[in-house]
Formats: C-alpha cells, sequence, structure tokens
C-alpha cells in the first residue's frame, strides 16, 4: 500500500499542438478566396471576360449623359467647348496661335488627344475604390475594370472625332492616306492609358485621396505637352537646356499628340516631329501597358478588402 502511495506520478501526456488555418485549410482541401493567380492564368481569364468588358465600356458611355437634355451630343460638345476657351486665352489674348499654320484644326487635335489620356487616368484612379459593390460581390479578373473605363474613353474620342473630321475638312485640310496612321496610333496611346489607368487604380484603392490631385497633375501634364500651342515654337529663340527640351519632346502626351497631327493636318510636316518618334510612341506603349498590367495584377487579392 505504500509503495503505491509512494509512486512517482505518471507524466501527463504530451499535447498536440493546435493546427494552423493553413494546416486546417489543406486537411479539407480548401484554397485561399480571390487568391492571385499566375499570370497567363490570369491574361486568359481577362480575355474570357472581353465580352463584359465591351458591354460594361458601352453601358457606361451610354448613361454618362442619361440625365441631360441634349444626351449623347455632350461627347461632342465638351471638348469642342473646351478648345474655344482654349483659342480665346491662348489663341487671341496670348497669341501662341502665330507662327501655327491651320492653328483651329492644330488646337482642337490636341484637346482631343489629350482629353482622351486625361480622361482615361482620372477614371483609372477611380476604378476599384469607385466600384467596391462590384469588386465584392461578384468573382473576376480586376483589370477588367480599368480596361473597361479605357475602352469606354476610346469610344468616346471616336465618336467626337466626327467633329474633328468636319472641322478639318472647313478649314481646307483634305482627306489624304496619312490619315490611316490615326489606328496605330490610338493602338498605342489606348495601350498606353490602359497601363496608366492600371498603376492609378492600384494606387487609387489604396490611396482614395489621389483622386483629388491627380486634376492638378494632369492639368499640369496638359501645359507641358504643347496642346495648346507648338512646342517647337515655344522653344525657338530660347536658350533652353538640352535635357529640359528632350524631355519636353519625349513626353509620352506630346508624343501621341505630334503623331496623330502629323496624321491628320497636312500643313503638319515630318519636320516638326522630334527624332525617332515611332520608337518613344511604341516604347511608352510597352513600358506603361506591360508594366502597369504586371504591376496591377501583383494587388489582385487585396481589392475590395479593408
Amino acid at each position: 500500500m505504500s509503495q503505491v502511495l509512494d509512486a512517482p506520478p505518471r507524466p501527463a501526456a504530451a499535447q498536440q499542438p493546435a493546427p494552423t488555418p493553413a494546416e486546417l485549410a489543406a486537411r479539407h482541401g480548401l484554397s485561399v478566396s480571390n487568391a492571385r493567380p499566375s499570370l497567363p492564368v490570369y491574361i486568359r481569364q481577362l480575355w474570357a471576360r472581353r465580352h463584359f468588358i465591351s458591354a460594361f465600356a458601352t453601358a457606361k458611355l451610354t448613361s454618362q449623359y442619361s440625365q441631360a437634355k441634349l444626351g449623347q451630343i455632350w461627347q461632342v460638345m465638351t471638348p469642342l467647348l473646351n478648345a474655344a476657351v482654349y483659342y480665346l486665352i491662348f489663341g487671341l489674348l496670348m497669341g501662341t496661335s502665330r507662327g501655327v499654320p491651320d492653328y483651329i484644326p492644330f488646337l482642337v487635335t490636341g484637346v482631343f488627344v489629350f482629353t482622351f489620356t486625361q480622361s482615361s487616368v482620372l477614371v483609372g484612379t477611380r476604378a476599384i475604390s469607385g466600384n467596391l459593390g462590384l469588386v465584392r460581390a461578384l468573382h473576376f479578373p480586376r483589370a477588367a475594370l480599368p480596361v473597361a473605363f479605357c475602352l469606354q474613353q476610346l469610344q468616346q474620342l471616336l465618336f467626337s472625332m466626327t467633329a474633328l473630321v468636319v472641322i478639318l475638312f472647313a478649314f481646307g485640310i483634305p482627306l489624304s492616306a496619312s490619315w490611316l496612321l490615326v489606328l496605330p496610333v490610338l493602338a498605342l496611346q489606348f495601350v498606353f492609358n490602359t497601363g496608366l489607368a492600371m498603376i492609378m487604380a492600384r494606387i487609387g484603392s489604396k490611396v482614395p485621396d489621389i483622386a483629388q490631385l491627380m486634376p492638378f497633375v494632369l492639368r499640369t501634364w496638359m501645359y507641358t505637352s504643347g496642346v495648346m500651342f507648338s512646342l517647337d515654337q515655344m522653344l525657338k529663340g530660347h536658350d533652353v537646356p538640352h535635357l529640359v527640351r528632350a524631355a519636353l519632346e519625349c513626353n509620352p502626351a506630346a508624343v501621341y499628340l505630334d503623331l496623330m497631327r502629323f496624321a491628320l493636318i497636312d500643313s503638319f510636316h515630318a519636320n516638326h516631329l522630334p527624332p525617332h518618334v515611332w520608337a518613344w510612341a511604341l516604347g511608352w506603349a510597352l513600358l506603361a501597358g506591360v508594366g502597369g498590367f504586371i504591376y496591377f495584377w501583383k494587388a489582385e487579392e487585396t481589392y475590395g478588402r479593408g
């Protein structure tokens, strides 16, 4: 009896540590909700939603002016009114039209083309933060949103360019084979705009206040892109450092503006174009398009959370 009482207590059985959430998920065959797929899979998923992207862009364009009495006419009137204001201030009061042949077609082309980039960046900034209900309710590649918004802006530009063609004919600019260059220029600019919109969409999803800052940034960009004046004429006769001149000429907005003017306006000759302008146009499109897409894709699983 004493031997039983004096026996040392048995050691308690070692307790197994509780399984981690990752181990439980693996045990029951669960996967992370909305996990980021590989880049090739993501591209295939995005391509599979191409009809949704097109329909979404068209629906947004149709509803944009649905409450206005003039409706879709504002798609043409808005850039034309902007061009009229710029012509009054810069063309007449500041005299930037001097030395620029066909100044009104020159100005209207610049306003229309830059507005395409400007609007794409602005809608891209709110592509995620302004559509959180859709992002949280449905599972789809989030890149579909900035792509759709940029496609909407492209559709609006094509609709508005009917007015540009009328202006070109009204000022005696004939239809020529160079107008076919509009297609590759718009394709490159669309890729550039979409990449830039994806970059801003990711930033805007985390820092919504960036949307309040972007109008000031874009306005500064417009003034340095030669929308209302010829950069070549403004720099002529001034001792501008070579680095500054090169930066102004290689500015992506100025590159696409110059190429569009070269395609449409017969008085805008090749000698008005900066060196290697097509290479710059292609380079900017690839840099922004590919880089912006990868940058956006890397944060795919974070959109709509928090």
